[in-house]
């Protein structure tokens, strides 16, 4: 009705799982990663376990996942399962073209059948994954069933990798006691939470695009509008926004205001909860307290020393964290899976090159730094400060330093120099080779393994628990313990290299 007075060319808020409309958030693209990790780990054993509130686009992401799935990797997909075991058994059987002609009714049956089957697919290199939509609704003996499913394996490796996604209830539901022997077999763990305001506003942009559509019609107050009223919930997003260009059609405007997204979400839904003010002043006042906090904490960094054959490679020195900065004009190269497995593999595991290119970003000489290839760095200054461990992406962009990462890939593994980063791509040196690749392939190559370094003076470490609020504030491990990442991230006004903003 109103894609011709929008110029769009189809609905572009549909609630139905399009892959073509996916906008991958970073928590999305973590929790899709995951339900990879689970599929590339077929042998592993274990149960991956993907929770989110209802709309958070879980059931979008397993369709995503069959879209990806690797040539050997052979799927089991139950939608529905309200079951009991021996329902729940045909169906996955039936899902992996098992022949159970006169085995209906009978566990035993069904089981040797399918364990018939996965060691021919061992034999075969093949991997069988099981995804359970809606796993909050097993019933009991079911889930019990699905747990006793990881028994099935070999001397070296188990046969069957489970994926589970449900809503919060699931996590509640392991959390059993009588449930503690499955709980145990999940090795990863990922909450699907929604969209915060920048996510809300990128997501509806994308899915106008998507759709044909050129002039996005939402205002910005509009847009924010819609992540108060929807949460951040992808599925109440579409909602809103697709009854806000109905009532937009109707008084034939242009333009949509925070009035008709007001007008749109009272008629889709419930009246907003009336909620006490003073919680969100308090927080506004921590948020302001850890900021001075911050900017009395850093310390006054001592001057680098430009090295005298190694030349700078980064954005001028008084750059301010994450600001965004220009993409040099050259080119730059996009890696697929089978380019990033051929140039890992030729290029070595040792850090030290990668170590000598991220001194040169902070002009320093080479031999600032002792690297051990089998441990961590040792600075011969007491100015430069090592920083190792393992990290999410989004922390380390935070930091905004340059960072190595250690990437592996059919079993060979080298360290790339992580140069920035937009909300698809990730741009890596590896050698003299600059390059951009998905986030998502990165994610698959990478367990957060990660080197960095920052220059300056060590600031006085303040109380445990204003290091924890500082912590919280930017997205690291709040322990209270002013470590080398959290120094790291006070120095973010330091002088000395910045990651690139990744830019089409």
């Amino acid at each position: 009705m109103y894609q011709s007075y929008y110029g769009l060319h189809e609905p572009p808020f549909s609630i139905t799982p399009d892959p073509r409309f996916v906008h991958l958030s970073e928590r999305h693209r973590d929790a899709l990663a995951h339900l990879l990790f689970g599929i590339d780990k077929g042998g592993g054993g274990g149960f991956v376990q993907l929770t989110g509130e209802v709309g958070t686009g879980k059931t979008t992401l397993s369709r995503l996942l069959l879209e990806q799935l690797p040539e050997d990797a052979r799927i089991a997909l139950v939608l529905n399962p309200r079951q009991n075991a021996v329902e729940l058994l045909e169906t996955i059987c039936e899902e992996l073209h098992i022949d159970i002609e006169g085995k209906r009714g009978s566990t035993k049956a069904l089981v040797d059948a399918l364990n018939a089957y996965l060691l021919d697919a061992y034999a075969k290199g093949l991997r069988v994954v099981l995804l359970i939509d809606e796993a909050q609704n097993l019933p009991a003996d079911a889930l019990e069933q699905v747990r006793l499913l990881t028994n099935l394996e070999t001397d070296t490796q188990k046969l069957l990798q489970i994926l589970l996604l449900g809503q919060p209830e699931l996590r509640e539901m392991v959390a059993r006691p009588e449930l503690r022997q499955l709980a145990q077999r999940i090795t990863a763990r990922y909450h699907l939470t929604p969209l915060d305001a920048k996510e809300t506003g990128d997501y509806l942009r994308h899915r106008w695009r998507v759709a044909g559509g050129q002039k996005f019609p939402f205002e910005a107050k509009a847009v924010q509008r819609m992540h108060q009223r929807s949460g951040g919930v992808p599925r109440l997003l579409n909602v809103i926004a697709e009854r806000a260009l109905l009532a937009g059609y109707a008084r034939d405007a242009t333009v949509i205001d925070a009035k008709l997204v007001d007008a749109a979400a009272n008629e889709v839904l419930p009246p907003p909860s009336r909620k006490r003010w003073w919680p969100w002043l308090a927080a506004a006042a921590g948020i302001a307290a850890i900021a001075l906090m911050a900017m009395q904490w850093r310390g006054t960094p001592v001057p680098m020393q430009p090295a005298a054959t190694l030349a700078p490679t980064t954005s001028p020195a008084n750059s301010l964290p994450m600001k965004p900065k220009p993409v040099p004009a050259t080119p730059v190269e996009s890696m697929d899976a089978d380019a990033l497995t051929q140039l890992v593999g030729a290029t070595g595991d040792t850090p030290v090159p990668a170590w000598q290119a991220l001194l040169a970003a902070w002009k320093l000489p080479a031999d600032s730094i002792t690297v051990d290839p089998a441990g961590p760095c040792a600075p011969v200054r007491d100015d430069v400060h090592c920083v190792q461990g393992r990290a999410k992406l989004d922390t380390l962009l935070a930091l905004d330093r340059p960072a190595l990462l250690h990437l592996r890939a059919s079993g060979a593994d080298a360290w790339a120099q992580l140069l920035g980063a937009d909300a698809r791509k990730a741009r890596l040196r590896i050698g003299t080779r600059t390059f951009d690749l998905d986030r998502l392939l990165l994610q698959s190559h990478w367990d957060g393994d990660f080197v960095a370094l920052w220059v300056g003076q060590l600031p006085r470490p303040p109380s445990t628990a204003e290091v924890a609020a500082f912590q919280n504030a930017r997205g690291l491990p709040a322990d209270g313990v002013a470590g080398p990442l959290t120094l790291m991230a006070l120095a973010g006004d330091a002088p000395g290299p910045h990651l690139l903003r990744v830019l089409d």
